[in-house]
């Protein structure tokens, strides 16, 4: 049985240099969930993030710079008193194209800095979450590809991936994670199983319908 979502994370690195970069994308969709549910940014400088109240749930952008994310989420999922499987988490995922999205119940950090902080500090990897595609890197530099920004052409498929992952995140918050995952993760097509031929017949036999 799904959890209540208490608090939703995105991932990124504060700072103008790194706005609207791929690394950035957990506060893009946080951005657009503050806004469509009424919430407003306050800088919490003793919990380290941004912080916006939505109607209950706290949306949270930890400002630790990424690779130290879970020292911002941690404290605050324990002085709240929530399990982590209340803790619904945004972020970018290089194993997927831009316009590609997918739900998770829980799993590895997948080599995310970001996420293996946050499993360190939350003490399970059992916590929803949410990847966003922001291009496989292939042969160029790791860190140039995440700190870079979208190229004009990969710009109208983010955006409208934002506001889907914005969309998946809210349902998850009103209808729960499971809902959210039936809804938004797409099921890949089973290729129709070849016909078997017809067993050659042996003379004299009549013909089979």
């Amino acid at each position: 049985m799904d959890e209540t979502i208490k608090i939703i994370v995105g991932l990124g690195n504060p700072g103008r240099e790194y706005a609207e970069t791929r690394h950035n994308v957990g506060f893009m969709v946080l951005d657009r969930l503050a806004a469509r549910l009424g919430a407003v940014w306050k800088a919490d400088k003793a919990r380290k993030a941004e912080l916006a109240a939505g109607p209950g749930v706290l949306l949270v952008k930890p400002q630790t710079y990424m690779n130290s994310s879970g020292e911002s989420v941690g404290p605050l999922m324990r002085y709240f008193k929530f399990t982590p499987g209340q803790v619904f988490v945004v972020y970018d995922d290089i194993s997927f194209p831009v316009g590609a999205m997918r739900l998770r119940a829980g799993g590895s950090a997948g080599g995310h800095n970001g996420m293996k902080s946050l499993i360190a500090h939350l003490g399970t990897e059992k916590f929803p979450r949410l990847r966003i595609g922001i291009g496989v890197p292939g042969q160029k530099d790791m860190i140039g590809h995440v700190l870079g920004k979208f190229t004009p052409e990969e710009r109208p498929l983010l955006e409208e991936t934002l506001d889907k992952a914005q969309d998946a995140a809210y349902t998850a918050l009103k209808e729960g994670f499971q809902m959210a995952a039936n809804r938004f993760n797409v099921k890949k097509e089973k290729k129709p199983k070849p016909e078997k031929p017809a067993p050659p017949q042996e003379a004299g036999e009549p013909p089979q319908s």
